[in-house]
């Protein structure tokens, strides 16, 4: 890592590995989190003394600066925090989906989508999934068939959908979706881990009903801190049951939002860092981070295609996210391995998580190796990560020839 701003990174690494989470992070997110530690450190909501009362208040900003991010209008109040997108999406879907209803999904999603999915529907939920493409769209027409239904099926409850593919680093156009969801009275639930902090969102445009994120990675934040902001009028029932500093006389969750979703004490060191991570992306706009990663994506892209031997499986994606995922022609695991021994270039290799979207590249069977560029990432780390890919390629299909050569002479 050759930047000089990026707390706690190590010269001689090139950390590539952003869509997993934000390894490197500004130094001001680590200094929150060691000052609400020394200095606060008490739970939002819990007592009325001055130090939980400063808590509540680095929450609520927290709140608010999340609001700004994703363009939420009204109450702030209306975002719950969970502890990643994986914990928001679950109590989104077991929040607003019960045996008999339909959802809706894609190929392209996630586990922390398709597994609550895959329980709910042995409980009785209904799954439909869209079809996906190696360039990383959706087809509107299906879209509009699936959440209407037929006399059969039925209308669809939800349409879940990632606004950004892990994999592909595609982005999915929200509004045109929400448009037809919404003319079938279907809501949309919007996977925003890939997107929230490297690409604009307003939910009011793009027409989100539920929107789950984590803070672990375009945020900026620690991990165990994330999200889910709830649209005014829709109810998202509690999937845990607990404390919550309000109405505790009463055995039922409250009504209101955010308690109904945050029961049990938060991780408020990690909300400190996370609005530390929002302030930091503030001063420099999610537009700029955008475009300085988008550049080195293809920065990044055009040398990896130039590699015998290796193939660019994700599409160019110029408005998307800044994730190029290649296939070497050998197994995926090794080369991220000797990438990172050899050449200190850290990478993800495998399925992602996301094994339909690997079906649709065609990549499911060894998996794929993912470069993910961040906030921190320069051109000197793309040219070094190439240079090295280069290199790893060439040794191991050399060794591949000397291998073979000697069992044919054997």
């Amino acid at each position: 890592m050759t930047s000089t701003t990026a707390a706690g990174a190590a010269d001689d690494v090139v950390y590539l590995d952003y869509a997993a989470t934000s390894a490197i992070r500004p130094p001001e997110v680590i200094d929150a989190i060691a000052a609400y530690l020394r200095d606060v450190g008490a739970t939002p909501g819990r007592a009325g003394h001055r130090r939980a009362l400063d808590a509540g208040r680095i929450a609520f900003r927290c709140r608010r600066a999340l609001a700004e991010l994703f363009a939420i209008p009204g109450d702030p109040g209306r975002i719950a925090f969970q502890l990643n997108a994986t914990h928001a999406l679950n109590v989104a879907l077991f929040g607003l989906l019960h045996p008999g209803d339909r959802v809706v999904r894609t190929a392209y999603d996630h586990n922390s989508v398709r597994r609550p999915v895959a329980a709910l529907a042995a409980r009785g939920v209904r799954e439909t999934v869209l079809a996906g493409s190696v360039d990383g769209t959706l087809d509107l027409g299906e879209v509009e068939r699936a959440v209407v239904g037929n006399a059969v099926l039925g209308r669809a409850k939800v349409l879940v959908v990632p606004h950004a593919s892990n994999v592909l680093g595609t982005v999915l156009p929200l509004a045109e979706i929400a448009e037809r969801a919404h003319a079938a009275g279907c809501l949309l639930v919007v996977d925003a881990a890939q997107s929230a902090g490297h690409v604009a969102i307003d939910v009011v445009r793009m027409g989100v009903d539920v929107l789950a994120f984590t803070g672990h990675k375009g945020l900026l934040g620690p991990q165990g801190t994330g999200g889910l902001w709830v649209r005014e009028g829709v109810d998202v029932g509690p999937v845990l049951f607990g404390g919550t500093g309000s109405e505790s006389w009463d055995a039922a969750m409250p009504s209101a939002m955010p308690d109904r979703l945050e029961a049990g004490t938060q991780n408020a060191p990690g909300i400190a860092g996370l609005l530390a991570g929002l302030e930091w992306i503030r001063e420099r706009s999610v537009g700029s981070i955008h475009a300085a990663e988008l550049a080195l994506k293809a920065r990044l892209r055009a040398k990896v295609a130039a590699i015998e031997g290796v193939r660019v499986v994700s599409p160019a994606a110029p408005e998307g996210v800044g994730i190029v995922t290649v296939d070497a022609g050998m197994d995926s695991s090794t080369v991220a391995r000797r990438l990172d021994a050899e050449h200190g270039v850290l990478t993800r290799a495998g399925l992602h998580c996301a094994p339909e979207a690997h079906d649709c590249l065609g990549t499911a069977e060894r998996g794929a190796l993912r470069f993910s560029i961040g906030w921190a990432t320069s051109e000197a780390d793309v040219d070094r990560a190439a240079t090295a890919l280069a290199a790893v390629v060439g040794s191991m299909s050399a060794e591949a020839r000397k291998a073979a050569g000697s069992a044919g002479t054997a």
